[in-house]
């Protein structure tokens, strides 16, 4: 049965044609996957269902009856909810106050919190989510802040629960808990609409799989065709996956030294403990681990974006310990942020902006006082061509670029710099296959060139593929050091979780 249809949905932007008459149906009870590369238009279609965009044709139906979904409000009174890349939640408020702020009076339970938050747990407890109604949001992980927007749009009486690229922020053990809910809600009769990129997860989730490219539908399939062919439908070619071409590496002199470096995250806990380690000339070292187990402290320490408490950071021969992080940008350091939303761009401002960001006080960037905007353009459009960022023009403001084409923009700023180190936090989240084995080509080309590479991932498999030395951390601790090829998928598992490598 038929609970979600979409007929020619067409959906027209200034200069570029997002969706293009596309055809879409999504049946009780069932997980459909929106598979495509990035900028396909997956999003760009569920944002017409959600009610954010108006389609400039096509029509709307639910259980066979023609709606028209001119707001979100029109969507969630139709049985629809969608649960974005960037949560919808008011940190300084509790996970109940979340929930219930903006229901209807009639849905709002009298706005007695008690009450509120016995049925919102009973709710949750249903499909074996685990919430603490009066935590703040402020102190959750990402997965438990997914999990409070997922039982929020449910809560509020969605049947038809759309996720768009939801495990991007996930770890890989958040990613099966997700998982396991989605299989509770579709044997409770709710259908999950299914926006990914990534080949694992969608065979492992899906029923029926929608590939979209460059705004066209090109087909619906089943979750019984090959890993290849759905790669191959969704590219309009063949790719290896999950390989890398990595030749041996040729490594150099050090170039980032750390020793027993000591710092505090946000919350004033000590974060890092004694965390010695070299990376040299010409290697990607990879840092494995959980999420939150002091990647992101190390990554900040490095940039001068965190202040050191103990320890010292050498890059070459310079002191750059608690070192402005202007002057550290002069010693050939570039950075890939974690949150490309929150660090990584300036979403107000347009692509060429944005892409002289660390450049816009050299030449040929400026001249003297004033901006170079002849050489800025330019540069921007061969940056973009490069790196195959999808855009009708250098003018768009990066708000407006699909997720991972506003990646792709942040590693076109920095890979093109001349570098001594780069610091990569997840640079390959949110990339479609085809974006990844350019993103994997471009590291080890620069690694090939005597870059040092500082790369952290939270996915076992990409960094056992790119990293010729694997630094596992957990807790703050650096649990042991490795090379790829000496260690089991199952070793780094139980080193990630807390067991340190024998001497």
């Amino acid at each position: 049965m038929k609970c979600l249809e979409l007929r020619n949905i067409t959906k027209i932007f200034p200069g570029v044609i997002a969706n293009d008459h596309i055809n879409f149906y999504l049946e009780k009870g069932e997980v459909h996957t929106l598979f495509g590369e990035n900028g396909a238009g997956k999003s760009t279609l569920m944002k017409i269902v959600s009610g954010l965009y108006k389609p400039t044709s096509g029509q709307i139906f639910i259980n066979g009856k023609e709606i028209e979904i001119n707001s979100p409000r029109d969507s969630i009174n139709n049985g629809i909810g969608m649960i974005y890349q960037e949560f919808m939640l008011i940190p300084q408020l509790s996970v109940v106050e979340n929930i219930i702020l903006g229901m209807n009076q009639e849905h709002r339970i009298f706005m007695d919190i008690r009450d509120a938050s016995e049925k919102i747990a009973e709710f949750a407890s249903r499909y074996k989510i685990e919430i603490d109604p009066y935590a703040k949001v402020w102190q959750l992980t990402i997965g438990q802040q997914q999990k409070v927007e997922i039982v929020k749009t449910l809560f509020r009486g969605a049947k038809i629960l759309i996720l768009d690229e939801p495990t991007s922020v996930l770890t890989p053990q958040e990613a099966d808990d997700l998982f396991f809910m989605i299989r509770e809600f579709t044997k409770g009769g709710y259908s999950v609409i299914f926006i990914s990129h990534k080949i694992d997860e969608i065979k492992a989730i899906s029923d029926r799989i929608t590939v979209l490219r460059k705004g066209k539908k090109i087909g619906t399939v089943p979750n019984d065709i090959s890993k290849n062919e759905l790669v191959k439908m969704m590219l309009g070619r063949e790719i290896a996956l999950n390989k890398v071409n990595k030749p041996p590496a040729k490594m150099g002199r050090v170039v980032l030294r750390l020793e027993g470096l000591e710092t505090f995250n946000d919350k004033g806990v000590k974060s890092l403990k004694n965390i010695t380690l070299e990376i040299y000339k010409g290697e990607v070292l990879g840092i494995a681990g959980v999420d939150g187990n002091g990647q992101l402290e190390i990554a900040e320490a490095i940039t001068g974006l965190r202040k050191v408490t103990k320890g010292k950071i050498f890059l070459f021969d310079f002191d750059i310990t608690n070192t402005h992080p202007r002057k550290i940008l002069e010693y050939g350091l570039g950075y890939i942020p974690e949150d490309r939303y929150a660090s990584g761009l300036v979403f107000d401002m347009d692509l060429k902006q944005n892409i002289i960001l660390k450049d816009y006080n050299t030449p040929p960037h400026s001249k003297g006082i004033y901006l170079n905007w002849d050489f800025i353009k330019e540069h921007a459009r061969e940056l973009i061509k490069k790196y195959n960022v999808k855009t009708p023009s250098e003018e768009l403001l990066a708000k407006n670029l699909s997720g991972g084409n506003q990646q792709k923009l942040i590693l076109a700023r920095e890979l093109h710099r001349e570098l001594n180190l780069l610091v990569a936090m997840y640079p390959a989240r949110g990339l479609d296959v085809g974006a990844c084995e350019y993103l994997y080509k471009k590291i080890i080309e620069e690694r090939k060139r005597g870059l040092a590479i500082l790369y952290v991932s939270n996915e076992i498999e990409e960094i056992i593929n790119i990293s010729d030395r694997i630094a596992i951390i957990c807790g703050g601790e650096i649990m042991g050091i490795v090379r790829p090829e000496e260690v089991s998928i199952e070793e780094l598992g139980l080193m990630m979780t807390g067991t340190k490598k024998e001497e």
